[in-house]
């Protein structure tokens, strides 16, 4: 349990219901440390200020979007390795290969079950216990 109680999760949507159905799920599975971000710019800040061991982030957002604030914490030395799982309303193939060259983790699509999130993050961080 020592992992679950020090890992930070940021999730960016910008969507308040899409918020809810996401923490719920992380609360579920264990996770207690959450940052929630209502678009890209804010969630850009955060993780300038206090990085999260984890970014889970919607694609269709205002001012950044979730390929712009992939790019962006790529960018940023202290968080290039940051892993980074984008939520999609649209399973196009372009947007996942472009995703992918930017160097996103893991990926779901909208609407997304519970289990199908722990599956995403249990595949880039080990078996959450």
């Amino acid at each position: 349990m020592a992992f679950l109680e020090h890992f930070k999760v940021l999730v960016v949507d910008d969507t308040t219901t899409s918020r809810m159905l996401i923490t719920d799920a992380l609360q579920e599975m264990g996770i207690r440390k959450l940052a929630i971000a209502k678009d890209g710019e804010q969630a850009l800040r955060m993780m300038m200020d206090q990085p999260a061991h984890l970014v889970i982030s919607d694609f269709n957002m205002p001012k950044l979007d979730g390929l712009q604030l992939l790019k962006a914490i790529r960018s940023y030395g202290p968080t290039r390795t940051t892993p980074f799982i984008l939520l999609t309303g649209k399973g196009d193939r372009e947007l996942l290969q472009r995703a992918i060259s930017l160097g996103v983790n893991n990926f779901i699509t909208k609407p997304f079950a519970p289990a199908q999130l722990k599956k995403a993050i249990e595949a880039i961080v080990g078996v959450l216990k």
